[in-house]
């Protein structure tokens, strides 16, 4: 195999995993950018995607087509549900206390998952099978085009649901400024659970994209957050072609660092390019100056 051929298949296995960060980034965004608020049980509406498509097709045997749109609509109403009784109870809610919150319901949801699915990782039959294609001499898994369709698609919707429905341009001016926003008539609160809700239905479509390549389990969602919020901040919080952005150089970072390195670091090689960024630019790659703020500390 040439050298070629071999930068290839890494470039192909970065792109394909950072399309599942870069997923879990723009989640991220979508509840930060409404409510400045890091939702860190994001991790767990991928996980569950997995996990919950894996229930409908293989235990139920639905077929794959329904067993999907099941799964997207079963997380969403959980990610409705964490905003409906997480988040908007709180009294006097600061930023600080939503993001605990957020995290007690990542704990609860990674605690329920262990009880109903166990502690084995689950497979998913392939959507495409799983004969490799070949291209240039390098071998790309079918499942893998599904993946970075999956990531065009998301942008492709929330380019087109923040720039020409009333309900995106509602989010947006919530995001902007939440308490205009309810001076002309927009129900913040609603605008708020259906950032929740796409957020979750989001994480679902990475889930479910990813568990034929890399299976899935119950603590799964821990490491899939780290990874997505990792890829915002270096994209650029607030930003989502800063995520998008974010999420694919770090799967290359991931892949280009385990192939010509060693696997066992990848993790640490995504972090200290990472960290370099941030001394340079606080703020991402593509992020406003805000987020520039924290070097002060």
């Amino acid at each position: 195999m040439s050298e070629y051929t071999i930068l290839l298949q890494f470039f192909i296995t970065g792109i394909t995993i950072g399309s599942i960060y870069a997923m879990v980034a723009v989640g991220f965004n979508i509840i930060y950018n409404v409510t400045d608020v890091i939702n860190f049980a994001q991790g767990e509406f991928v996980m569950l995607g997995g996990l919950i498509m894996v229930f409908f097709q293989v235990g139920v045997g639905i077929h794959p087509v329904f067993a999907f749109l099941l799964t997207i609509a079963s997380v969403t109403t959980i990610g409705i549900i964490v905003d409906r009784f997480a988040i908007r109870p709180i009294k006097k809610p600061s930023v600080l206390l939503l993001i605990i919150a957020t995290i007690a319901c990542s704990m609860l949801i990674k605690g329920i998952a262990m009880y109903l699915w166990g502690k084995n990782p689950y497979d998913l039959p392939a959507f495409s099978g799983r004969e490799p294609l070949i291209m240039f001499g390098a071998a790309i898994q079918p499942q893998a085009i599904w993946v970075i369709g999956f990531l065009a698609v998301t942008v492709t919707f929330l380019t087109l649901f923040f720039e020409r429905s009333i309900i995106g341009k509602a989010m947006k001016a919530c995001a902007d400024n939440p308490a205009a926003a309810s001076l002309v008539g927009i129900n913040v609160r609603m605008m708020v659970m259906l950032s929740f809700g796409l957020s979750a239905a989001i994480g679902a479509m990475a889930g479910i994209g990813i568990t034929p390549i890399a299976l899935m389990e119950y603590d799964r969602g821990a490491m899939l957050a780290v990874k997505g919020f990792a890829a915002l901040i270096l994209g650029g919080l607030g930003s989502f072609p800063g995520a998008v952005l974010g999420g694919l150089a770090l799967g290359l970072i991931e892949s280009l660092g385990a192939g010509y390195l060693s696997s066992g670091y990848k993790d640490a090689f995504a972090l200290i390019v990472l960290f370099v960024l941030l001394l340079v630019r606080p703020s991402g790659l593509l992020g406003n100056q805000a987020i520039a703020k924290i070097k002060k500390f």
